[in-house]
């Protein structure tokens, strides 16, 4: 069957089944999509989304006045930048499956953000522009996917645009990931050139508009095609792909669920080419939930009882309401709404009265939910990044660390009579994960880091629109920042005393040592060998 045969169905309906079934987490596809800026993965989200049935038009991350803005870029400065800076969650059903959508920033300052969503997800479709192949951002976040073996697809975007030729894509994929390939759409042409697709999951051709052409048992077949083999573009495109299927693996769905083989297509996300067989294999191939790591076992999905993590919180949503979400994955058994859960870190149940689904920023409530889903929790602080729920057992969910940042800044409070409102904004952006936020050993300050520039511009933009805080930000001379920990109390103490005027505190209360630059970091570790510097550190 043929994935262009949507289920039109309302955003945000859920399939009707019964939830009770302990084979019902089996309908879950939970995945993400990953590139560099640019490369089209807001745009193939709408396209994906479009596909499925769970919007009628499809919108444009940058496009003419009037025209619709996307449904996962909700937040004005995403609008007016044609970026993602937040990621987000959009739920949709097709075909008898539930599919859990988290859109992530594909620019490198909002990494950290990325790197949790992926915590959360069972499979990722990586996005390559075919023009600029494999670039920083991607190579970066596919090395987090392999450290968690996510099986990745991947979608070679822009094809009706001139690019790089489909073998040099294929050659450079394999060089730089050391990953094995196969391909699931191959290109007939591009750019100008552009004649459709070969379907090698369906045995079919498939032309420009998405028209089905010819269909095969064995390839060789189109070659008794007079029209089709009349046109040098399309000779040329059975000869590169005899090429690229003699070197290649065939698919395995064990070895691809494995995180080793990734299948690939090629398509346009803004012109929809290849994107209804996206969603096929996303339904076909991509996994059911997947064990958790956690401490003192992982969590096996089919455990009756339930477990959940919070991978992401996100601040006013709602404007209008200062609302705050936890954004929590689940894990094993079968949630319902008014279930008591505890908070593994306070050691404190908390009723979940008004858990919710999403679609960008719309939400639905959200009656029952099973491991795979992803469920918004509203609350008031009470739910961190990092933390584990569950129904009373002792599970502590790993993997969803802070990562040390590479720009410090003090800052600079435009009206000392909002300091309150300050300590407020800065602790939700904070536990959001917009910055960390320290405070110094010596003095009040309040001090920010973040990964990039943008991160900076965004949290003073966030500040003042969201809490009515103008800020700024000025240097500290800071360059470098590390956790200490060791298995000494007594030097980790004597090197505190020794660094007070550098020693800061993270928002756990956590110590971080900050330096001038990484000259001074290695003397100090010289001078305090039994001290670890730590530029990671699990949440707490």
């Amino acid at each position: 069957m043929s994935a262009v045969q949507a289920v039109a169905t309302a955003p945000l309906s859920r399939i009707d089944q019964s939830l009770a079934s302990t084979d019902a987490f089996r309908t879950r596809r939970t995945f993400a999509i990953i590139s560099h800026p640019d490369a089209g993965k807001t745009t193939l989200t709408e396209r994906l989304l479009s596909a499925a049935g769970a919007i009628q038009n499809a919108g444009q991350v940058r496009g003419k006045a009037g025209t619709r803005s996307t449904r996962s870029d909700w937040m004005e400065m995403e609008q007016q930048r044609g970026i993602s800076i937040a990621s987000s969650v959009m739920t949709f059903d097709y075909q008898g499956l539930t599919f859990n959508l988290l859109d992530t920033p594909g620019h490198s300052d909002f990494s950290e953000d990325t790197y949790r969503v992926l915590t959360a997800v069972d499979a990722a479709i990586m996005v390559i522009d075919a023009a600029k192949g494999i670039e920083s951002q991607t190579l970066k976040l596919f090395e987090v996917c392999r450290l968690r073996d996510i099986p990745i697809i991947t979608f070679i975007n822009k094809i009706d645009r001139e690019g790089q030729e489909p073998l040099a894509l294929f050659d450079e994929i394999a060089d730089k990931l050391a990953l094995d390939l196969t391909p699931a759409l191959w290109p007939i042409g591009q750019g100008v050139d552009y004649r459709g697709y070969l379907d090698l999951v369906e045995n079919r051709v498939v032309g420009p508009t998405g028209t089905p052409g010819a269909e095969w048992d064995e390839i060789e077949e189109l070659l008794d095609h007079d029209d089709l083999m009349a046109d040098p573009v399309f000779v040329n495109a059975i000869e590169t792909l005899d090429l690229t299927r003699s070197a290649l693996p065939e698919f395995d769905l064990a070895t691809f669920q494995a995180g080793h083989l990734t299948p690939v297509l090629f398509g346009s996300a803004l012109k929809g080419f290849g994107v209804a067989e996206l969603l096929r294999a996303l339904g076909e191939w991509a996994p059911e939930p997947r064990p958790q790591p956690a401490e003192p076992k992982p969590i096996e999905p089919a455990e009756k009882k339930v477990t959940g993590f919070v991978f992401k919180v996100q601040a006013n949503m709602d404007a209008n309401h200062r609302d705050r979400i936890a954004f929590v994955r689940l894990s094993s058994g079968t949630f319902a709404r008014g279930m008591k859960l505890r908070n593994v870190r306070t050691g404190k149940d908390l009723a979940i009265s008004n858990p919710m689904f999403f679609f960008g920023n719309n939400r639905e409530l959200a009656e029952e939910a099973v491991a795979g889903d992803i469920v918004g929790i509203p609350n008031h602080g009470t739910l961190s990044v990092g933390d584990t729920l569950t129904e009373g057992a002792a599970i502590k969910v790993t993997g969803i660390p802070n990562f040390a940042p590479e720009i410090i800044r003090r800052v600079r409070l435009a009206e000392a009579i909002k300091a309150k409102q300050l300590a407020k904004a800065l602790s939700d952006l904070a536990e959001e994960g917009v910055a960390q936020v320290f405070r110094r050993m010596v003095g009040a300050d309040y001090l920010v880091g973040v990964v990039g520039p943008l991160q900076l511009e965004v949290l003073g933009a966030r500040v003042e629109k969201e809490y009515n805080v103008p800020i700024g930000f000025e240097s500290v001379g800071m360059e470098v920042a590390r956790w200490v920990e060791s298995d000494d109390e007594a030097e980790l103490k004597r090197f505190i005393a020794a660094q007070k005027t550098n020693m800061a505190e993270d928002r756990d209360g956590a110590p971080v040592f900050m330096a001038q630059n990484a000259w001074w970091a290695q003397r100090a570790q010289q001078d305090f060998p039994k001290v670890r510097f730590l530029t990671t550190k699990e949440r707490a």
